[in-house]
């Protein structure tokens, strides 16, 4: 029966992302109606498990921390390209597209993802443990990467509006890819040992024992059905988006809403990886896979969008607002004192839930 169920398993990843790929190309710029918006809806859920499965595969084979850092950036990547598409289309508000979705990345992933895994690993377990020395640099990274990238703007006299000019845009693009670049040789290469699951005893873990590694043959097909049922993903996800919109404006929300949503299905991947580790009592895995998703949302868009604006026209608005910049101040005062004791109890992921619900009320009620 068990080595039923996984030869299933093995063959709806396989072909949902292929699926995924298919209904694409046959729905991309068209405008869908409401059954076929349903179909989409179910073979973007189905992509989102498929992706998790494969990331899983990958990071089994890679090990930690290269595993939760494959399915970081590949989302990031893809991402990044959604949204370079997107401004290329135009539009009144493609000049803020770029600031809206990197923030609601930080927020979903630092409060949102964040919070769901402390919760359910001290529910679980007692306790949620971590290394507080790889969190802390991971938390580091993000603050300086959204400080520099999204409140400097706002400050700024030499253009007018929360923009950054030229000489500083550049500056900041280089920066964020710098600082990314550090922070992947230290957690890969320096000190990888701060950012591997460890025990109740503060012992790094070093091996997972509960399955055979898959072969390099597994894996390689593995990470090419990720980067399919995350291209479906992201695809999928601008697909429904008009309907989204649509239903948004019928309720009288907020434009910004439709943002929130979007990326918390293209997030939806790493969300329930995350989750899947949080329940394993391996936290620092899900704490990877949540600030390094930040982290790689700010340090690849800011580069690329600063790379596009030399060929789109109209402005590129970075800068917070006041109400926005006081939710990061917050996020990143309770996360450090969240990381600095190296374990949390249910309170601490109560707390970042309670913030990322604010976040969220907040979209739909600026």
């Amino acid at each position: 029966m068990i080595a039923r169920l996984r030869r299933f398993a093995a063959r709806w990843t396989t072909l949902v992302p292929l699926l995924a790929i298919v209904l694409l190309v046959l729905t991309w710029g068209r405008n869908l109606p409401v059954v076929v918006v349903a179909l989409v809806t179910l073979v973007l859920a189905g992509a989102v498990l498929a992706a998790v499965h494969h990331a899983e595969v990958v990071a089994h084979r890679v090990g930690e921390p290269f595993g939760s850092l494959v399915l970081a950036v590949a989302v990031t990547i893809i991402e990044v390209a959604l949204i370079v598409t997107l401004m290329a289309d135009g539009g009144d508000k493609s000049s803020t597209l770029a600031r809206d979705t990197v923030f609601a990345a930080v927020m979903i992933t630092c409060n949102g993802i964040v919070g769901l895994c402390l919760l359910v690993a001290s529910l679980r377990h007692g306790t949620a443990v971590f290394n507080p020395e790889g969190t802390g640099a991971a938390l580091a990274t993000v603050a300086t990467l959204a400080t520099l990238s999204l409140v400097l703007p706002t400050f700024t006299t030499s253009k007018p509006g929360p923009e950054f000019s030229t000489v500083q845009l550049t500056f900041a693009a280089l920066s964020s890819l710098v600082l990314y670049g550090l922070f992947v040789t230290t957690q890969t290469v320096r000190h990888r040992d701060y950012f591997l699951p460890i025990t109740r005893h503060g012992e790094v873990i070093t091996t997972e024992e509960h399955a055979e590694a898959p072969t390099a043959l597994t894996a390689r097909i593995s990470l090419a059905l990720l980067g399919l049922a995350l291209v479906g993903v992201v695809g999928l996800a601008k697909g429904v988006s008009p309907t989204i919109e649509s239903g948004v404006a019928a309720a009288g929300l907020h434009h910004a809403v439709v943002g929130v949503i979007i990326a918390l299905l293209v997030l939806l991947p790493e969300t329930i990886a995350a989750l899947r580790s949080a329940r394993r009592d391996r936290v620092q895995t899900s704490l990877n896979l949540a600030l390094g998703s930040a982290m790689a949302s700010i340090g690849l868009t800011i580069p690329a969008v600063a790379l596009a604006s030399l060929w789109l026209s109209g402005p590129l608005v970075l800068g917070l607002g006041a109400t926005h910049m006081v939710l990061l101040a917050l996020t990143v005062v309770v996360a450090s004192l969240t990381v600095v004791p190296g374990r949390a109890t249910p309170l601490q992921g109560g707390v970042h839930l309670v913030l990322f619900a604010a976040y969220l009320e907040l979209a739909i009620n600026p």
